[in-house]
């Protein structure tokens, strides 16, 4: 899918960290907004072995358009975190 739309819910975000994240104890997907507010979501592991993350989106919470970014941020067991490189996307009004 190229284009994505707010409040677009079936819509699956996958990160590959290229980092063996077996032994982490958080995964979690970071993301920016539009309007510069900042949070993150809990992710699923797809493959530990090269690190593929992912979040499926809920109704909602592609809440405003323009340009968002995420990244993941894996913790490990022995207290080290690996941010990951910033993946952005343009979310589009639905009709534009």
């Amino acid at each position: 899918m190229s284009t994505i739309f707010v409040n677009q819910s079936k819509l699956r975000l996958q990160l590959t960290t290229g980092v063996d994240i077996t032994d982490a104890t958080s995964l979690l997907i970071k993301y920016k907004k539009p309007d510069g507010t900042v949070g993150s979501w809990t992710a699923t592991s797809s493959d530990d072995d090269t690190g593929v993350i992912y979040y499926d989106f809920t109704d909602g919470e592609l809440s405003a358009s323009g340009v968002w970014t995420f990244w993941a941020y894996i913790t490990f067991s022995d207290g080290r975190v690996a941010p990951g490189e910033k993946l952005t996307i343009r979310v589009k009004t639905e009709g534009t």
